[in-house]
């Protein structure tokens, strides 16, 4: 059998692990109703108590969390846990107002580090391994996490931050890095920077790359693997939860398992709300089971994807997760087709000259829906002569038509001129509720 970090938790029987989850639903409930206003006030509108729930089945009688909540009670309103019991704050970046912000006490921040250890040993890193980490250090959540479940497996940390891909690279020569943490786009920016440089990726010791913080395609994969010479792994957090450390893929990478003993997945239709069956794609909601500072109850993540309850062949019996497909409000529907900026990155990846920075646009022009995808080239397609702009243009309009099934428009983008957030690329902007 593979490695795994804490084969207790991981490979428990689902009957077992189910009395687990019930047991640590209610004591999250009753710490949540006695501490937490919003929760008090919540439950007191459905006319239910916390003893109401006695199967995991009543979780659907239980409200949902939503950013909203987290915004009216900033900053410290959702804590459970008087602040001198909280040891870490993070936060959003608030790009869409206040930022939303997290608490940790003590015990969390070992529960999380477990968490993290967990899929990084899934991956294939251990205790000797040289772990660079080019996520932003700062109240995001990313670069700690890795950071300190790196060092509950051993190994080495290089805490090296974003940016500065000149220095990244020299560091992965002179350090021996083994393991790379960042953004899948900035994992692709790295591979561009040592093409330019003439520097051949397999004279470097990568092995393994951990890469999250934005939703990215299969192909985007291939490329990575390719172009690093490393095996490209996907896992999955968010702040409001606890940061990375949600789930995680194995070597197989058929799906991230989910820890099931520490958080609570469904899937509902983002539209009526409703819990859907397994397997059903729909929006993914999360109930924390172990969190003191800052429990959430069935927190609406936007987030699109499906869970795979068969055991996997690497001996783990949590759920898994298929890759987020996008955003439950960044899902378009563009005259009647559900259109996900994932599909479009599939296409815009195999086409040659495409950077993995691109952004949608959506208009409405009298009574039609118009969708512009605005797409980051490379320098020599994007001063290239307008005969044959004309015809790369051609090219990629007609690949993401015959896969939406909807036409657009395509505009190309210098390098580097869609704005980034934290490393990540802002996917989606919709005039139409403006």
């Amino acid at each position: 059998m593979e490695q795994i970090w804490d084969q207790t938790y991981e490979c428990m029987e689902r009957e077992e692990l189910e009395q687990l989850q019930l047991e640590r639903l209610q004591a999250t409930l009753n710490r949540a109703y006695k501490n937490v206003a919003c929760y008090r006030n919540k439950f007191t509108g459905l006319g239910i108590v916390p003893e109401d729930v006695q199967s995991l089945s009543d979780l659907s009688k239980l409200p949902f969390t939503s950013k909203e909540d987290l915004r009216l009670n900033y900053p410290y309103g959702m804590f459970a846990v008087p602040l001198r019991e909280v040891v870490r704050i993070h936060s959003s970046s608030g790009t869409t107002g206040k930022p939303t912000v997290v608490g940790y006490t003590k015990n969390d921040l070992k529960t999380w580090s477990n968490l993290v250890a967990r899929f990084m040993t899934a991956a294939g890193v251990t205790h000797d391994d040289v772990v660079q980490i080019a996520f932003g250090y700062g109240l995001f959540t990313g670069a700690f996490g890795l950071h300190y479940g790196s060092e509950t497996i051993g190994a080495t940390v290089i805490p090296m931050s974003a940016g500065n891909t000149e220095k990244q690279i020299m560091i992965m020569q002179d350090y021996r890095t083994t393991t790379l943490v960042c953004t899948p786009t900035y994992a692709i920016t790295l591979a561009d920077k040592m093409e330019k440089m003439g520097i051949d990726p397999k004279s470097l010791t990568l092995k393994v790359g951990l890469f999250g913080g934005e939703p990215w395609s299969e192909a985007m994969r291939r490329e990575i693997e390719s172009r690093l010479c490393l095996s490209a792994t996907d896992n999955y957090g968010l702040s409001e939860i606890i940061g990375p450390g949600v789930a995680g893929e194995c070597p197989h990478k058929c799906g991230m398992h989910i820890f099931e003993d520490a958080f609570l997945p469904e899937i509902i239709d983002p539209e009526t709300c409703q819990p859907l069956p397994p397997g059903s794609v729909g929006e993914l909601v999360l109930t924390t089971l172990t969190k003191e500072a800052f429990p959430m109850i069935r927190y609406r993540t936007r987030d699109m994807t499906s869970l795979d309850y068969t055991k996997c062949t690497c001996g783990r019996t949590m759920v898994r997760m298929r890759k987020t497909m996008g955003r439950s409000d960044d899902m378009l529907i563009i005259k009647g087709v559900n259109v996900f900026p994932s599909q479009i990155e599939e296409v815009l990846v195999a086409v040659e000259g495409c950077e993995p920075h691109y952004q949608l646009v959506v208009d409405r022009v009298g009574a039609l829906d118009v969708l512009e995808v605005r797409i980051e080239v490379t320098e020599n397609i994007f001063f290239d002569e307008m005969k044959r702009q004309k015809a790369f243009l051609e090219t990629v309009e007609k690949r993401i038509e015959s896969v939406l099934g909807v036409g657009v428009t395509v505009r190309l983008v210098e390098p580097n001129s869609i704005p980034r957030q934290e490393g990540k690329a802002s996917r989606v902007i919709d005039k139409r509720r403006i």
